[in-house]
């Protein structure tokens, strides 16, 4: 991912979003508080560059490291920060899921007046990084990840809030339906890669 970026930087390569899935492990980023890591050795647990907290990463949950050339699409990370959640966002509505931003953490949240009255879980995280005025690191949308699985960490350093899935709330979405999802939703608010 670093040297896709440098080549982005020097121009010698487009723009590229990945979209991945990785064996179960919690990253860093360069916020994280080692006392988030509740369940050190559970799995391989790496620091990373990208901003935020702990994190977990797992089958079930598609992440995608987007790697845009903002010096093309406009210098301003609270811009790009906020389309990465309109695209999140734009995706969960094809599932007819309500996808809202908070003004106070970063990510996508979802209302559970089914669990308690003012109830929200976390369903998409966002971490970046930008070099250069290219972005790295990304999103990651929790389609059927093992939810277990965040309890091993303090999810983004909210302790307040639980995590969910599109299988978690009733939807029998698959990884193919969620990168269509994602792929339609990207065109939308990025439209094509430089």
């Amino acid at each position: 991912m670093e040297a896709r970026v440098a080549a982005i930087a020097a121009g010698q390569a487009p723009e590229l979003v990945w979209l991945v899935e990785h064996p179960a492990l919690y990253t860093a980023g360069t916020s994280a508080d080692v006392r988030d890591l509740v369940a050190p050795g559970r799995f391989p647990a790496f620091k990373t560059g990208r901003g935020g907290q702990y994190t977990y990463h797992g089958p079930g949950q598609r992440v995608a490291y987007v790697m845009l050339d903002l010096n093309r699409r406009g210098q301003d990370i609270r811009c790009f920060v906020s389309a990465l959640e309109d695209w999140l966002i734009a995706t969960l509505d094809t599932f007819n899921v309500k996808g809202e931003r908070r003004e106070d953490r970063v990510g996508v949240w979802v209302r559970r007046p089914e669990k308690a009255a003012g109830a929200e879980d976390k369903i998409a995280a966002i971490g970046i990084r930008v070099r250069k005025w290219v972005t790295f690191h990304g999103i990651s949308l929790n389609v059927e990840p093992d939810l277990e699985h965040f309890s091993g960490i303090v999810p983004c350093g909210v302790t307040q809030h639980c995590v969910t899935s599109l299988v978690d709330l009733g939807l029998p979405v698959t990884m193919q339906d969620a990168d269509v999802a994602l792929k339609a939703a990207w065109q939308e608010i990025f439209g094509p890669l430089a």
